[in-house]
């Protein structure tokens, strides 16, 4: 073979990765960053629906992440906030549920503090970038410890069995989309930064 006939087939193989990444789909640039995350399955079932908005951008990613996220909170706060109101629940209960809507409260809002932090940090590499995804990584971890003291208060408490059940699957669940944005937004930060 003459070296002339070899160098389409370097070329090739060299442009191989890009045009690879090209030809995929917003849908499969979700599944690979969702393989990433602790509950990939989850990941990819929350987000594939805002696949035009991320495209091919990790940024826009970890945002929708963010957003669903306060979306899954709120929602889990909304229900413990009515069942501390509810008639019928013993004083004891109402306990470990008034903590539970206070953690939840402090989670929305630190979630959404990371939200509007990401939308101004800026490019990648730029100068302060570094900064604001340190504040939302920090901001998004307190907001996943927040969930886990909500669940925890409620493990062996006298709460009763069904009560407690609802209140854990909503916490669980946002709890578990909270992990996974978590884990997007790490994608995003600079190496030297990730936790």
């Amino acid at each position: 073979m003459e070296p002339s006939s070899r160098l389409p087939i370097f070329l090739l193989l060299l442009l191989f990765p890009i045009l690879s990444s090209a030809a995929s789909t917003p849908s499969d640039f979700i599944k690979r960053s969702c393989g990433a995350t602790r509950y990939p399955s989850l990941c990819v079932h929350c987000l594939s629906a805002y696949s035009p908005t991320i495209r091919h951008n990790p940024k826009h990613l970890a945002q929708v992440a963010l957003a669903v996220s306060i979306k899954r909170a709120r929602s889990a706060h909304a229900f413990v906030t009515r069942l501390s109101r509810a008639k019928g629940v013993r004083s004891r209960e109402a306990g470990a549920v008034r903590d539970c809507v206070e953690n939840m409260s402090d989670t929305v809002d630190r979630l959404a503090r990371s939200y509007r932090e990401l939308s101004h940090s800026g490019r990648p590499g730029s100068p302060e970038f570094s900064w604001h995804m340190g504040n939302v990584q920090t901001w998004v971890s307190a907001a996943l410890t927040d969930e886990s003291t909500c669940v925890d208060g409620f493990a062996g408490s006298p709460v009763k069995g069904t009560v407690r059940n609802s209140v854990r699957a909503r916490i669980v669940y946002a709890a578990q989309v909270t992990s996974n944005a978590l884990a997007l937004i790490n994608k995003v930060a600079p190496a030297d930064m990730q936790p």
